[in-house]
Parts: C-alpha cells; structure tokens; sequence
C-alpha cells in the first residue's frame, strides 16, 4: 500500500504516523509546503509573552526525527500543485530546486491545513505587519519586541488566537486594542457572554473595538497607525488574526468536492467524493455532532483525532467521525473562557426549542485558598432536557467543566442523566456538589418552573421593567433598592403586597432564589431572580 499525505502539523503526521503502527509495511510520504512539519502552533502567543522560552521547544518533530521514529518519508518544501485522480498521481514542485515531481499514490490524504487571510488593504506589507500561523511568525514578533521596544499593538482579530496574544503582550507591557468586524469578540459564544468577557479584558488594559473593519495600515516604513472604519489609531505593530482560509486552489480542477467556504467536503469516514482520497485537518469540513450537518472546526485537537481515524480506514476499519463540537478553551488575563456545543443562538438557529441559565458557582471549596467562582451558561433542548452547550468563565479549571459537558453532549445525555454523577471532589480541586452538577440542578429548576427568572438579556431587553429590584445580598450592596434580609423573613414582609413585581437580586442568584422560595411560600406570585446577579450584569437602581 502506498501512502502519500499532502500537508504536516497535526492532522498529515497523525495520519502518517498511525498509518506505519497500523502496517509497517506500508509505504508513506509525506509532501508539505513547509520547512517543518511538525510545530505547536496553539503554543504560538506564549512564545511571543515568553511563557515558552525556547523557540526549538515550538517544534514538535523535525523531518529527521519523525522519519527515525515513524518510518515514514518527508519531502519538505514541496508545493503540491496538481492530482490527477485518473493516473493516481501527485505533481509537485520543489521550492528549492523549483523542479517538477510526480508521485503516485493508492491513498491519497490531503492535509494541506489552512493560510491567514491576508486582507487587500493598503500598508499590509510594512515592517511590524504580523501573523500568528507558524513559528516564524512567533519568532518574528517576540524578536521585534526585545529589540524595537513595540509601546502600542493592534490585534486584528477577536477570537482565541488574536485574545491570547493580547494577552501576552499585555504581560510584555505593551498597550494593545483588539479590532473585529463582528459585532461581538469570541465568535461562537453568545452574545451577553461574550460582552462579559470584552468587560473584563477592558478591566485589564484590553480595549475592544467591535463592528470595526480594519481599513489601512499607515506608514512610510514601518506600522504608524491603523485606519479603521471608526477612528485612526497609534500603533507601532499590528497582529492580523482575522481568519484563515483552506489551502484548496490546487483542487480547483480536479472534481474533488467543495463546500461554499472552499474546505473539503468529507463523509464519516473522512473520505472526500473519490472512496480513494481522505482530507483531514483545518482544510476539510467535517460534521457537527450535534446537527449533523457539515461545520468546520480548524483545531489541533480536532485535526489529531481526524488523522487517526483516516489512518485506521485505509487500514480498512471503517471507522465513523461522529463529528465535532466546537469544543475550545482560551487563557486570557486572569480569567479562563472555554465552550463546547451549540451556544443558545446557534441551537435556535438549528430549530431547537432551547432554555438556557446562567449561574455563578464556586469552583472549588469556598474556604479554600485561591477559591474562585465559574460563571457558567448551559444551554439544553427544552422538550427533551438534551443537554446542547456549554460556556464557562473563571480563574480556575474551566476545562474540566468543559470537558464534562462535551462528555454529557457526546453521549446525547439528558439533564436528568448527569443530574447526580459521582464527579470528583476534595476542596482543593471542587465542591461537594460539583460546579457543573450544582448548574445541571439550577437549570432543572428553571425547566420545572421553582426557578422563576430573567435572564441577562431579558433584563438589559428591558423586561424586567415595572419590577421593584430588592436587594438580596448577605450585605446591602445595591444603591437604591430595597433590601431584605433572607433570614428575617418569616412571614410576609411589611410593605410589600403580595402580588407585587419583585425582581431579586443578589451577588450570585442564590440567595435571590433563596429568597424566592420563601416569598412563594408566604403568598408572593409575581417574583423573579435575576440570573448571575451583581457577578455577570451591571445593575440599573
């Protein structure tokens, strides 16, 4: 059987890799574009803050070593231009040489992977132009900053990468502003979530712009300023992580099926419409686990899991992808943001009738140093509790949090299956009742009709209009509301009419339906509890 593999990086030497232990007997090359083949490039912004210190630690394997410990062949900088699906052949051209080859092939894998989107505007070739795609540019940008003194950067790009390099260069003592075109930074999480998030960044020196194209890049030599569709601003260097796009034109004659966005269009068993070419990686479009339709999810994690099933089915296992959830995690200044699934919107879109909570709970044993809290959206189907997304913040593990969710989705688990699991606990590490546990229950509340209330944005849509706000907090901490202690009150409290609109607000939501419960006991009908409280929204007295 011979192998041969289009592209590097995760998905090509998973693929490559797998596909010698499954058969050494296997001939397999690997042809990539690249000098390297194999490089950490989620580990990219932390080059750039100095997290990673050593720029070798960057590369995971070199074509020397890979081809020692694999068997497999590599031929770096090797441009595939051309298959012809008939012959079963591969041209390329070495990039050194500039030399035509042809390769032929039993299987064909293209992982060609993904390029940033280079936008047509004027200034994009000056000196301190960055990307965030290969050691290269890691390296480019850390060096610059020891050795050029960058004060000011524009980051264009609200999603993980561009984030997490703002954050290292925060750390590196840069002012940075963040640019995007959408309406909202963190493409994937819902809205009100996603405008925590900008709040909090801005608390720490991270200023958002969204809704704002980047226009030009201003200069005579090198980065001056960045026009924008809103304002001019100072910059000595600018990041573009506005996008990438699928490294598919050489595929544009050859039949191979496409989906809108260029990518590879693939079936369960990642095979592309030719049963004897698999695309793998951030070129192909896989499927959503939940919708089942097709998405595209560019992720290392994603990609290794890709190579692995494609290496197995050549090896004749028939294995099936179930797909996707868009799962993903992100550092940012003292905080940690993660999701998996669909978010409210997305699973609206996707015709679910969907109910969502939002809860602030503790992430470990409150009295234990360094306790913290999760704020955490759990978004289900509201007619069969499916359990359908996931987004947490915080400054502690929210990957375990997200993690547990993909699990629960995964296995199309409902709430009331994950109601009680036997998750870990010690107060070191979570609580007695696991944050995600406590979440699942806040959530059954709010489906069975004991938890009634608004959710953050109900109340910035104005419903809670009308409403008197009582102030429910262990301390009053609200200006102009009315406070109630929930321990003082053991019978209808003076003042208050029964039947009266009262929105209830605490730090967290907790003793907001603390309280809530009693008032129903005693006779209130018309009582809400702000969801996420004081922690999550900004309160209008």
């Amino acid at each position: 059987m011979k192998v041969l593999i289009i592209g590097g990086v995760a998905a090509g030497t998973k693929a490559a890799a797998k596909l010698k232990r499954e058969n050494q007997g296997y001939d397999v090359q690997i042809l990539t574009k690249s000098a390297e083949i194999s490089y950490a490039g989620c580990g990219l912004p932390y080059y750039v803050g100095s997290v990673i210190e050593d720029k070798e630690e960057l590369i995971v394997n070199t074509p020397e070593s890979f081809t020692k410990q694999t068997g497999v062949k590599v031929s770096t900088e090797t441009e595939v231009t051309h298959i012809n699906r008939a012959e079963k052949t591969v041209t390329a051209v070495n990039l050194k040489t500039n030399n035509s080859c042809v390769y032929s092939y039993d299987k064909l894998i293209i992982a060609s992977g993904a390029s940033p989107v280079i936008p047509p505007i004027d200034g994009i070739h000056l000196k301190n132009v960055f990307y965030m795609r290969t050691p290269e540019d890691a390296i480019s940008l850390r060096e610059t900053l020891e050795t050029s003194g960058i004060k000011r950067a524009v980051i264009a790009g609200a999603g993980f990468i561009g984030l997490e390099v703002a954050e290292n260069l925060v750390s590196k003592g840069v002012r940075v502003s963040v640019i995007d075109m959408a309406d909202q930074i963190l493409p994937g999480f819902d809205t009100e979530f996603a405008g925590y998030i900008e709040n909090h960044l801005a608390d720490h020196g991270i200023m958002s712009f969204t809704g704002t194209r980047l226009e030009a890049i201003l200069g005579t030599n090198q980065v001056e300023k960045v026009q924008t569709s809103g304002r001019t601003m100072k910059a000595d260097a600018v990041i573009l992580s506005i996008g990438i796009r699928a490294n598919t034109g050489f595929l544009s004659d050859t039949g191979i099926e496409l989906m809108p966005n260029k990518t590879i269009k693939v079936n369960e068993y990642l095979q592309t419409n030719d049963k004897d070419i698999y695309a793998i990686g951030d070129c192909a479009s896989v499927t959503n686990a939940i919708t089942e339709e097709h998405a595209w999810s560019p992720m290392g994690s994603s990609a290794n899991i890709e190579g692995r099933i494609a290496a197995q089915n050549i090896s004749e296992k028939q294995l099936s992808y179930h797909g996707v959830l868009g799962t993903g995690v992100c550092k940012l200044p003292e905080l940690n943001i993660g999701k998996t699934g669909l978010s409210e919107a997305a699973a609206i879109a996707a015709g679910r009738e969907v109910i969502s909570v939002i809860s602030v709970v503790d992430d470990k044993a409150h009295y234990y140093p360094g306790a913290s809290a999760f704020i955490v959206k759990m978004t289900a189907d509201k007619t069969t509790h499916e359990l359908l997304g996931l987004q947490v913040a915080g400054k502690g593990a929210v990957d375990k949090m997200v993690d547990i969710a993909a699990t629960a989705i995964t296995l199309h688990a409902d709430l009331e299956s994950v109601e009680n699991m036997d998750l870990a606990y010690a107060p070191p590490f979570s609580t007695a009742i696991h944050p995600f546990t406590q979440t699942v229950n806040i959530l059954l509340n709010k489906l069975s009709g004991e938890f009634e209330t608004f959710t953050p944005v109900e109340y910035q849509e104005g419903k809670a209009d009308g409403y008197q706000i009582i102030d429910a907090s262990i301390t009053p901490q609200i200006d102009g509301a009315r406070y109630i202690d929930l321990s003082s009150v053991n019978a209808p409290v003076p003042g208050l009419n029964t039947d009266e609109k009262l929105l209830l607000i605490c730090s967290k939501g907790k003793r907001a339906y603390m309280l809530q419960n009693r008032l129903k006991y005693y006779g209130y009908t018309n009582t809400k509890v702000l969801e996420g409280g004081t922690a999550f929204n900004e309160i209008e007295g």
